[in-house]
């Protein structure tokens, strides 16, 4: 296996091949804005991650079809949040508190890390598979100490990657709080069908209106329409409806299935998968969201728990306490199937 470890000095305006072979190709850049990219070709297709900028899927098109929403953002920004750079295929969304935080919670949307910077990064390549990997050390005085290590998993002609994480806690004594959800940002595809191994009893409309939602009354109409009927939406054929979002949580799915399957069927040719095991991510959260500046059928968001909060977690017994020096790891495949 070889091994190329980034530095910044390897990225700048003009693009720079740093690794080539029969099957990928891995080639540096900076945005305008100043955030480093990585772009990972295969014979399929294409990704972009931002290798020190919390390793976020940027951009992912395969066979000539964009995987992400339509968002507002031409290039990643800097910021201190994920809001201020809300165009992205896929973000770690966590990992001390994670989601849309309640009244009770302190810490900003979709919690500390999305956007951290990363202490390292570097790909590891093997016959079929390039992988970028990178690292980073949370530490806070009187506070939460932990190690996390994402990495993006490349195959050699497939529109399928593995998205993984791995987090440590540092700590000598005390436990630390974690929370993760795989946020991948789909596009919006129309008269799009998704489909599951799993019944549809198993989701429940969203209870709560979070307060980045605004509420119009056609909307509450249909959201409680919805509500009362109990349907779950698995074809996307009424776009007039998705603005403000409509999200559905599930039961824990390790009561249906060991190892989830969601597909999202754009045609007869093509669809997305996602595919993990519950045992590591129990909750799924589906976001649909279509107005003239935001499109987004995000299918399947494996998470630990919903995405209301440290709080909410706490109080529906999903908050994993990671004990001093253990370890968690997590897995998900996803991209374009066919």
């Amino acid at each position: 296996m070889k091994k190329i470890n980034l530095n910044h000095a390897m990225f700048s305006h003009a693009e720079f091949v740093v690794y080539e072979d029969d099957h990928f190709k891995a080639t540096t850049f900076t945005y305008p804005s100043g955030v480093e990219g990585l772009r990972l070709d295969n014979s399929k297709g294409h990704l972009v991650v931002l290798p020190f900028k919390g390793l976020i899927i940027w951009d992912a098109i395969f066979e000539g079809i964009s995987l992400k929403m339509k968002d507002m953002f031409s290039q990643p920004l800097p910021g201190p949040g994920i809001a201020d750079t809300y165009g992205c295929f896929q973000f770690t969304s966590g990992l001390l508190g994670n989601g849309t935080p309640a009244p009770e919670d302190d810490y900003q949307l979709h919690g500390e890390f999305p956007t951290s910077k990363m202490d390292h990064a570097y790909l590891t390549i093997a016959d079929d598979t390039l992988t970028i990997h990178a690292d980073f050390e949370y530490v806070k005085g009187f506070g939460d100490h932990y190690l996390s290590e994402p990495a993006v998993m490349m195959r050699a002609d497939s529109g399928l990657f593995d998205i993984h994480l791995s987090v440590t806690n540092l700590s000598n004594y005390q436990p630390m709080p974690l929370q993760y959800m795989c946020h991948m940002n789909y596009a919006y595809a129309e008269n799009g069908h998704i489909e599951q191994n799993l019944p549809d009893e198993a989701f429940q409309l969203r209870q709560t209106v979070p307060a980045h939602v605004h509420p119009t009354p056609e909307w509450s109409a249909y959201n409680d329409a919805l509500k009362a009927s109990g349907k779950l939406i698995n074809d996307l054929d009424d776009p007039n409806h998705y603005d403000p979002e409509i999200v559905f949580f599930s039961q824990n799915l390790t009561q249906f299935t060991d190892q989830a399957e969601f597909r999202l069927h754009l045609n007869d040719q093509h669809n997305f998968l996602t595919t993990f095991k519950t045992a590591q991510f129990p909750i799924v959260t589906r976001w649909i969201l279509f107005n003239a500046d935001q499109q987004v059928a995000a299918f399947a968001l494996p998470g630990t728990s919903t995405p209301e909060g440290k709080a909410a977690a706490t109080k529906a017994g999903t908050l994993i306490m990671l004990k001093p020096q253990e370890k968690r790891s997590f897995s998900v495949t996803t991209g374009l199937e066919k």
